[in-house]
């Protein structure tokens, strides 16, 4: 049997290693089986695990919104408390709120997610203050917030539908501040430091003074 030099047998897998890289990054047509394929959906989230969680149910609303230019518009969400849909112009409107965009996995948020909490028993019925969980792992967002005795209305925005509504910035947290006929007073794209940093901020955009 014929032995190939030890250089022409590595010249081989050199070409062999360079072929197989183009074929993997080659682009793949939109109708081809790997074009079409899509990262595996997050697993459902069974009522057992939502009231475990202990969260307060998403807001009703209930105002008039006929004619509103609010950029929620057409945005509806899915409520973690019990995994239904919420229009978030409608339950939002009417009163002034404050929807902070967070991620299990985000540090930040961690830290200023009980600031919220503490706000938002301070404002009371003058402010809502609703989460809004930015990454489509509802099953960790619920852990999440219960190991921080986090109970706030929220709601699980996958694909990041409210972030784009408002032209908000890829980072978190982030906080959406609206006034009560659904316009956007301001985007506040920083954690808050204390519980006093988010009143001073709501008062100031809002006029909400607590």
């Amino acid at each position: 049997m014929t032995r190939w030099p030890v250089a022409a047998r590595l010249a081989l897998v050199a070409v062999i290693v360079a072929v197989a890289a183009v074929v993997a990054l080659w682009p793949r047509s939109a109708d081809s089986p790997e074009a079409g394929r899509q990262a595996p959906a997050a697993a459902a989230v069974s009522p057992e695990v939502r009231a475990a969680a202990g969260l307060t149910p998403c807001p009703a609303g209930g105002a008039d919104v006929a004619g509103n230019d609010s950029p929620l518009a057409g945005l509806a969400l899915t409520c973690l408390a019990d995994g239904k849909p919420v229009d978030l112009r409608a339950a939002l409107a009417g009163k002034p709120a404050l929807l902070n965009l967070w991620a299990y996995w985000c540090a930040p948020c961690a830290e200023e997610l009980p600031h919220l909490q503490e706000y938002a028993g301070r404002a009371g019925d003058r402010m809502t203050v609703l989460t809004v969980h930015s990454d489509p792992e509802e099953a960790y967002s619920l852990s999440r917030l219960t190991g921080l005795g986090i109970t706030l209305p929220g709601v699980l925005d996958p694909g990041a539908a409210l972030r784009n509504a408002v032209g908000a910035p890829a980072v978190l947290p982030i906080s959406v501040l609206l006034r009560a006929d659904g316009t956007v007073a301001d985007v506040v794209v920083r954690s808050f430091t204390d519980t006093d940093d988010i009143a001073r901020t709501v008062a100031g955009e809002l006029g909400v003074a607590v």
